[in-house]
């Protein structure tokens, strides 16, 4: 993970349950991909519970498209105040990843997520109108609460000369925030995925769908040497 600017060292404890919530108050930014894909890419070698604070239940609706090809559980639409029992699954999951609302009427919701959660995965799309909402998203409610957060880089076009390196320098350089080395690229795989109920643990490795494997891969990866690195060699 890329930080200009020092992560609160706070708490992470070396073992045990991890809960990672997805957080932007800016709408479209892919928090239910990457809560879905993840979940997938950790369900490899862990044991992964989704919950799904969001009130749109957005992944409620793509893992009932999966049906029963999910390779981790799911608890479906929950309230807020579940997660402050979450810490009595310990010996039943690895990870708990949480999706939650993307609206500024939804502070409330977001503030008990992050409260409950060992680190929040900030989703940002290259898209000039989002890098307000993020930066407030970070600096009202990650922030002042000292949990650990990175930038995830999300719908990256590879088709696009130079975007990746001008998002990184901006949250590098312009931004100073904390930066996950992974990112996820723009496939039509990744666009379709919800609608068919698809994850990268449910599809074929073809030229069509190895990008976003490897994408996530890697993602999954960084998130375990982040919160558990006695799980790593469990890759």
């Amino acid at each position: 993970m890329h930080v200009d600017r020092a992560i609160p060292s706070t708490a992470i404890d070396p073992g045990g349950l991890k809960i990672i919530s997805l957080a932007n108050q800016k709408g479209g930014m892919g928090k239910t991909t990457v809560t879905m894909q993840l979940a997938a890419a950790l369900s490899r070698r862990h044991r992964v519970l989704v919950v799904d604070v969001d009130p749109q239940q957005s992944t409620v609706w793509w893992a009932e498209n999966a049906e029963r090809h999910l390779p981790f559980d799911f608890a479906g639409r929950q309230q807020p105040s579940v997660l402050s029992r979450l810490s009595l699954l310990a010996g039943e999951y690895d990870f708990v990843i949480v999706d939650t609302p993307g609206s500024l009427e939804d502070t409330r919701i977001l503030e008990v997520v992050v409260d409950a959660s060992d680190f929040v995965i900030v989703p940002l799309a290259p898209e000039p109108l989002a890098v307000e909402p993020t930066m407030r998203t970070i600096q009202r409610l990650i922030e002042p609460r000292g949990t650990r957060f990175a930038v995830l880089l999300n719908r990256i076009d590879p088709r696009v000369h130079g975007q990746l390196d001008t998002w990184k320098e901006l949250l590098d350089v312009t931004l100073g925030v904390p930066r996950l080395d992974a990112y996820l690229r723009q496939y039509k795989a990744q666009a379709d995925a919800p609608v068919l109920g698809r994850l990268v643990t449910t599809v074929r490795d073809n030229r069509s769908t190895q990008g976003a494997i490897w994408d996530v891969t890697l993602l999954g990866l960084e998130v375990t040497e982040q919160l558990s690195p006695q799980l790593q060699g469990a890759w």
